[in-house]
């Protein structure tokens, strides 16, 4: 079975390295009361971003797991050299881990029978 590009998600997942991208070139972003708060909002949302990014990858790309987890991971390393050009800004490779692990969780969790469930659902409404 050949596995075809779903243009929908593709644009999907470029509009949404878009939006990353906006937010990688912002000089300061706003920061929360609590420092260890501020740093798990922030890690927690890169996460969730890059968890956003890999799904539509692995829709737009004909539910290639792999395939997906390689542009997410390879985004995630562009946006942190993006970020050494902007002021008060500064790649971080550590950043990289979380985005990979935000991507390589979302994969699990779709892969899990809950997420073949939840799929399902989705797919035949």
């Amino acid at each position: 079975m050949t596995k075809r590009i779903d243009y929908r998600f593709l644009i999907a997942a470029l509009a949404w390295m878009a939006i990353i991208f906006w937010f990688s070139s912002q000089s300061s972003l706003f920061y929360l009361p609590e420092d260890w708060l501020d740093v798990i909002f922030k890690k927690t949302s890169h996460a969730a971003a890059y968890g956003v990014l890999w799904l539509l990858w692995w829709l737009a790309a004909g539910r290639r797991a792999w395939l997906a987890l390689a542009l997410t991971v390879g985004y995630a390393i562009s946006d942190e050299w993006h970020q050494i050009f902007v002021p008060g800004r500064h790649g971080q490779w550590f950043d990289v881990g979380v985005d990979a692990t935000g991507a390589f969780v979302t994969m699990l969790l779709v892969h899990s029978r809950w997420g073949r469930r939840l799929l399902d659902t989705f797919s035949s409404a």
